[in-house]
Formats: structure tokens, sequence, C-alpha cells
């Protein structure tokens, strides 16, 4: 484990790490912390590397989830065929940990968002000497910054082409659009058309499964439109990546994406369990809680806990108390504290522990330097966040 914190967190991280494995352990961990079961963990990783294995295609998990290389390398180590990054920044720093560990094999890295000038460029062909790196473009522009820059260095780079598939933040709008930037693509002799990413996250969170399908089938007919019109033209589109946690049984069922790039299965939330209910999609565990105390506890009907809005995203509403989640009720009560209501057949007391389900465990995690590894009432582990607030 590498603890990149001050002196004063590093001795009490330490002091902590002395009862490593002992019963009881994880009451100790400092609050509010960000805590990770993990035979769940594992469990989820395992499930959807069968999920995706049984339905023949391959799983390429979103690192934007969890931004830890040892939640990666547990990924790559169960089947999965590469890994996905939001920013240049955490594949940076993700991929230079994994590297820095020995990792056995060149990992297969797809940066899913278009980088943009000459500099971020630069970066991209300079990640591309430490993996099988894959790049997406939307705009001739970008193909031509991405070429500049690998026949400055003497190297190759594999390219997609963005479709916007109905989220409209990035992306081709149409066939067209696509043909445009795929020949400049073509006409690059530093760059090589690999493939398609398609990515729905507008569909993720679609309530009912049906709903989410049909929403699911249009998007994929958008893609689909793209890669008949750069078929047509004689290219060769091996590669068609999309999806997520949400849609990933209904993207196998669609059978056009030859790869998911499913993320928040790894952990789950209260958004995605508010959107998925029983369906297979939603079979996933809760691995990922926040630990929290009650610090003050005069008053007649709530407590007052040390959990607040720098404690979690909030973006998705507030988070389910675990084991209380039809009987109490949290609300965020500023910064650094948090509001649990006390229903008379509960007494939650000065210094007892809660735990929450995070409404969204993306930007959740990125607010904390370590995961707390636990199995029952034992911390097993303490896992640096590597790519905390890497998002540039």
């Amino acid at each position: 484990m590498n603890v990149s914190n001050p002196l004063s967190q590093q001795r009490s991280l330490h002091s902590i790490l002395e009862h490593l494995g002992q019963p009881g352990s994880r009451n100790l961990i400092p609050t509010p912390a960000l805590l990770c079961d993990l035979e769940l963990l594992v469990a989820n990783i395992e499930r959807m590397a069968g999920v995706t294995s049984s339905g023949g295609v391959g799983l390429r998990p979103h690192v934007k989830s969890h931004k830890s290389a040892f939640i990666a390398r547990l990924q790559l180590e169960r089947g999965a065929v590469g890994l996905c990054f939001a920013k240049l920044g955490e594949a940076e720093t993700v991929v230079g940990a994994l590297v820095a560990e020995g990792i056995d094999a060149t990992i297969s890295a797809l940066l899913t968002s278009p980088v943009v000038g000459a500099r971020s460029a630069e970066r991209v062909v300079a990640l591309g000497e430490l993996c099988d790196l894959l790049v997406v473009v939307d705009d001739p522009r970008g193909v031509d910054e991405l070429s500049n820059a690998c026949e400055g260095a003497g190297r190759r780079l594999s390219v997609l082409c963005d479709v916007d598939v109905g989220l409209a933040r990035t992306g081709v709008v149409d066939a067209a659009h696509a043909l445009t930037v795929t020949e400049r693509i073509e006409r690059s002799p530093w760059l090589d058309f690999v493939g398609v990413q398609g990515y729905g996250g507008h569909l993720q969170h679609i309530a009912g499964r049906e709903e989410r399908r049909e929403a699911t089938k249009d998007s994929t007919r958008r893609l689909e439109l793209v890669v008949a019109a750069l078929t047509n033209v004689g290219l060769e589109v091996p590669i068609r990546t999309g999806g997520g946690t949400g849609t990933a049984g209904i993207d196998i069922e669609l059978g056009l994406l030859t790869e998911l790039q499913a993320g928040s299965y790894v952990f789950m939330d209260r958004e995605y369990r508010d959107a998925l209910g029983l369906n297979d999609e939603g079979s996933f565990a809760q691995s990922l809680t926040i630990a929290t105390t009650v610090i003050s506890a005069n008053q007649k009907d709530f407590v007052t806990v040390d959990a607040g809005l720098k404690a979690m995203a909030n973006d998705a509403g507030s988070p389910l108390v675990v084991g209380h989640e039809t009987t109490s009720q949290y609300h965020f009560f500023g910064d650094e504290h948090g509001l649990v209501t006390m229903p008379a057949s509960t007494n939650f007391r000065r210094g007892d522990r809660l735990e929450l389900v995070p409404p969204h465990c993306d930007p959740t995690v990125d607010r904390y330097d370590h995961l707390w590894m636990v199995q029952g009432d034992v911390l097993v582990d303490v896992v640096e966040v590597t790519a905390r607030g890497c998002s540039q």
C-alpha cells in the first residue's frame, strides 16, 4: 500500500493497520470513511465477467467508477479484455501504477473522451508507450492533432469514431459526420481505424427494464446506421464498444456491441438500486458504503452524523441508512454533517456507527484517498484511490 498523506495522517493510518485482520478492527476506521466489502466486490467482478463471457462479448470496465489500480487489476485477472478511462490523467495514473506493479500482459486501455489540443495529443501518444492504447475522436481536427503527435513521436495509434447515440455529450451526430471523421483517419499514415464507440449514459438509470430496453433499442439503431455506412464504404468495424451497468443484459440481447463498458457494477449505489430494482442488471451486491458516526444525539427525533455534503456526491439525492432503509432517513445538514431521523422504535446514541448507501458511487469515490476493505467486522486491507482527482 502506498500512503501519500501528510505525516499525521500516515501515523493515524499505520496505527490502525496494526490491527489489520483482527476481529472488531472495522470499528477502528475513522469516519467518515469509504468501506468496501471485499467478498462482495470480488463476487460482483466475477459475476459481470460471467455475464459478458456467456453473452459472447468482451468486458472493458470503466475505471472512473473506482479509480483504483487494485480493483483494475482484479478485473483484468478475472477476464476483462481491457480497461476504460474517462480522462487522460486517470489513464496515465492507473496504467502507470499497473505497469509499475509488473502486470504480466500489455494493458489494453480505451480513452473514452475526445482530447483537444496538441499538448493533450502528445500526452496520448506518450501513454501509448505504456499500453495498448485506443482513443476516440469525433472531429476531423482531433484526428489531425493525434496524427501530428504520432508523426512527431514516430508511433502509430488505434482510433475509434465516437458516435452520439442520444446522450448528446460527445460523438458524431449521424452517418455522414462519421464518414467525414473516418475518412480523415484513413488518410493518416499514423492512425489505424479500429471501430466505433456508442455510449448511452442517458439509458443507464431508466426505471423499468422494458422502458430501458426500448430506449436502448433506439440508441442501438443510431449506432447500427453508422456501422452500416462505414461497412458500405469498405471499412471494417471490429470494435463496437459502449453500454453500461444498467443496460448490460439488454446490450447483449441486442447483439451489436462487441464489448461492454460497465463500471458501477463493482460497487452499486442508491441511484442504480432505484432504477434497476429486481431486474437482472440490478442483481449485483451493494459492496460500497460510507461509514459515519453519530456525533450528537440531543434531539428527540433525529441525530447528527459526521458525514455531510463533503462525504458524498449529492447529485442523485440522499443516501440510504443501511439496516434502517424504511424507518430512518438521511438529510444533508451542512458541509460536514448529516441528519438521520430516529423513529420511536430506534434509539441511536452518541458514538454509534452507521453506514450509508451512497447516492452516486463514481463521484463519491473521488472524494476519498482510500478504500477500507472489510469482511464482516474485520479490516482486511486499505486500498489507495489511485486516480483521485485526476480529471485533466
